[in-house]
């Protein structure tokens, strides 16, 4: 099942969650290309969105505003909605509208044989995205597990960006959808929130901080998340020029 956690207000970028993406709200749009591959619910706090949601034929439970992550949103509706302890749950956020069905299909191929804690997904990055702090960037260990995740540009090249070593070991972005049994997940949630994750505002560095281990496969994308009002605009402008 795929659950997209929908929060109405948002701290970069105003009700993003409802902003329009080819004349349909970014939240319907994105759980239409998710729904392509599997089951899915919308976890929204407010019923703003759960009335557009079923306009749409969406399905949707209504989960608390004090939740301070999509993935505390997602354990609450697993809940509400009786999953066992072993289904698949993907955590998807909903300002991904343009994410590809067989990138969704990798994440949920690798969730159902990973014995991970966590699994999920990276890209290669370009050099030029590496300064991006919107852009999170991860690294791996030899069993492709992720060591640390970082806003900042992981690992610092002393040799420079145009070394041969780079070359050959290009920079990942991480890629925000996750992939849990039911019973990780709600175990996640009763994790003690760790200093790393507040002070990088990256929830599944709470998973790294406890010795959990994540998963990762390195995937070909063209999808992006939307923060601000720039990616908005570049995510409408690419809507009307590829029909995405």
């Amino acid at each position: 099942m795929v659950i997209i956690p929908a929060r109405l207000e948002s701290s970069r970028l105003a009700r993003k969650v409802l902003c329009d993406i080819g004349g349909l709200p970014m939240v319907v749009r994105t759980a239409l290309q998710a729904s392509k591959i599997d089951e899915v619910v919308v976890a929204c706090d407010d019923s703003e969105i759960m009335d557009i949601c079923k306009r749409y034929k969406i399905a949707c439970v209504m989960t608390d505003k004090t939740h301070t992550s999509g993935t505390d949103r997602c354990a609450q509706a697993a809940n509400k909605l009786g999953l066992n302890d072993e289904e698949i749950v993907i955590n998807l956020q909903a300002d991904e509208p343009f994410i590809e069905t067989e990138v969704l299909e990798s994440l949920r191929d690798l969730s159902a044989v990973s014995s991970a804690f966590i699994n999920t997904l990276a890209k290669v990055i370009a050099p030029n995205e590496i300064s991006d702090v919107n852009l999170v960037k991860v690294l791996l260990n030899i069993n492709n597990e992720a060591i640390y995740f970082s806003r900042l540009g992981i690992p610092y090249s002393r040799d420079g960006l145009d070394s041969q070593l780079i070359r050959e070991n290009p920079y990942l972005g991480h890629l925000g959808l996750y992939g849990f049994r039911k019973a990780n997940l709600d175990e996640f949630c009763s994790l003690k929130k760790s200093p790393l994750e507040h002070i990088e505002k990256l929830e599944q560095l709470r998973a790294l901080y406890h010795n959990k281990t994540i998963a990762i496969k390195v995937v070909e994308t063209k999808s992006v998340g939307i923060d601000t009002m720039d990616d908005l605009q570049k995510a409408r402008e690419a809507f009307v020029q590829f029909g995405l």
